[in-house]
């Protein structure tokens, strides 16, 4: 199973209630996070996207160069890229960094008007992405490439320098996400990692035997697809003490201290929109998921929250992994005292699992 943290790359302090605000966003404090994850027993971290936030590919190269194992998971827009110039600057930074980097394929609505993409409606958006990844994963793996699409054009194309190749990795892996059905049917067809929100086990399943059809349905000619999850993880000492700092968050937020709260938008996309329904089904689903963060805030990944001790969150994830997650995108704030608490208290059980 692969462990990978977060590191935020935001504009604004204060993301998901983090308390640092001076230099939150510097070279030096997100180095700091990266290294952390070196000696706490992550693999590496997501860097997340965004047409408001500095840029995901600069700030990864940063931070590889200031490392010697993190792996950078970089969320990247099809529309910020051609399928070529990503090609050629992943392969680059994967040839200089000894074959570390990861790549997240971000595709949903995104103030595209904005930096001038006309992208269409979404069935031509995830066409577009569906076009992207099989060029990229060609520039990475063949030469003499034609390549006649919906969206893209190549004509006798070679990457002269591909990135690093070893047993079990012919290139960088391809992570997707997304729930609305033209979503899956691009990560069935294309992704090498669909990555979930943080949905009950019942939605999960489902939602991976659903992938596993349409893979079927589609002749898909890639290795199988593989799952993860992306999820906060709230670990405290005790079952008891992590929920009373649950609580005392959640209120904090009902108050009108998360960035999300005051956001429209966050009720989008169908991912969003499926995890801000379970709060209907109740405020504690399984056996720890909390779901009443989505009702004042969090956004993505902290609309829900697995919450307890560290056994209790542990045996959370292994019921995940019984269903067939392999990787696992985790985080909590502060950022620097969770990378520690949660690297340390949490992985060995999982990895001892």
């Amino acid at each position: 199973m692969e462990f990978l943290w977060y590191i935020p790359n935001q504009v604004e302090p204060g993301h998901r209630l983090d308390d640092t605000v001076e230099g939150h966003n510097s070279l030096g404090r997100l180095t700091a996070l990266a290294r952390l994850t070196e000696e706490h027993g992550w693999g590496g971290a997501l860097v997340g996207t965004g047409w408001k936030r500095p840029d995901t590919f600069t700030v990864s190269t940063a931070l590889v160069a200031g490392t010697t194992t993190f792996n950078p998971l970089i969320a990247i827009r099809p529309g910020y890229w051609r399928p070529s110039h990503f090609a050629s600057a992943a392969a680059t930074l994967d040839q200089l960094s000894g074959g570390r980097v990861k790549v997240n394929i971000v595709s949903g609505p995104d103030h595209q008007a904005q930096y001038g993409d006309d992208e269409g409606d979404q069935a031509n958006r995830y066409a577009r992405t569906r076009e992207f990844m099989r060029l990229v994963r060609r520039y990475w793996t063949e030469d003499d490439i034609t390549f006649d699409g919906q969206h893209y054009r190549a004509e006798g194309a070679t990457l002269e320098h591909k990135p690093v190749a070893r047993p079990g990795r012919p290139h960088p892996k391809l992570y997707f996400g997304g729930a609305s059905e033209a979503a899956q049917r691009t990560a069935a067809a294309e992704a090498d990692v669909q990555l979930f929100w943080g949905e009950p086990l019942d939605g999960v399943a489902a939602r991976i035997d659903h992938l596993k059809q349409l893979s079927a349905d589609l002749d898909r000619d890639l290795p199988p697809l593989e799952f993860g999850l992306r999820i906060t993880t709230l670990v405290r000492a005790t079952t008891e003490e992590a929920w009373a700092d649950a609580e005392v968050r959640v209120a904090e937020m009902a108050a009108g201290k998360d960035e999300w709260f005051v956001d429209p938008a966050r009720r989008v996309a169908e991912g969003q929109q499926r995890l801000l329904d379970l709060a209907e089904r109740g405020d504690v689903l399984d056996d720890c998921l909390y779901t009443a963060p989505g009702k004042y805030g969090g956004g993505g990944a902290g609309t829900t929250w697995l919450v307890g001790s560290p056994d209790d969150v542990a045996k959370a994830l292994r019921r995940y992994a019984d269903l067939g997650i392999t990787h696992f995108v985790l985080s909590d704030t502060p950022y620097e005292r969770e990378i520690v608490r949660v690297g340390d208290s949490l992985l060995p059980l999982l990895r001892g699992a």
